[in-house]
């Protein structure tokens, strides 16, 4: 997993439309990228919606919060629409922001083993480099936490 310090990797992902962009798009003001398994699962959607819950104040801090799965971008829509969300959904379909952030890692459950993406939140400065990593995130007050450090900045 990437970790303080790294600068973000140059990867294409898709908006809930479909659209190509990167997360270059984003550069010159800090960034919160988080990666969430799977849409409209509740712990993802209580994600988003503390996310979505606190964008005024990111807004306020001049901080975009971009969500990434490997949903296709049509599921992503209904989600956000289902939710009335306001945060970026991003998808990375095949998985290479998956990848290249270090999130796509083997899961466990019920002692099968297979590949998933870890819940996890990157802090990025304006300058593309990692500020603050929280790997293995747990949901309940993620969103404020992340907010505290953003508002530090």
């Amino acid at each position: 997993m990437l970790e303080q310090g790294d600068a973000i990797p140059a990867v294409e992902l898709k908006d809930a439309d479909g659209v190509d962009f990167t997360l270059d798009h984003y550069r010159g003001k800090p960034l919160v990228v988080y990666f969430y398994p799977k849409a409209d699962t509740p712990g993802c959607t209580n994600e988003a919606k503390d996310f979505t819950a606190l964008a005024d104040e990111y807004a306020a801090s001049g901080v975009p919060v971009i969500g990434i799965s490997r949903d296709k971008p049509a599921k992503l829509k209904k989600f956000s629409e289902k939710y009335g969300l306001s945060v970026i959904l991003a998808s990375d379909e095949p998985g290479a922001a998956c990848q290249a952030f270090g999130t796509w890692v083997e899961k466990s459950l019920y002692g099968r083993k297979y590949m998933g993406i870890e819940r996890a939140t990157f802090l990025v400065g304006a300058d593309g480099t990692i500020l603050r990593v929280w790997p293995k995130v747990k949901v309940k007050g993620h969103a404020e936490q992340v907010l505290e450090a953003v508002k530090a900045l």
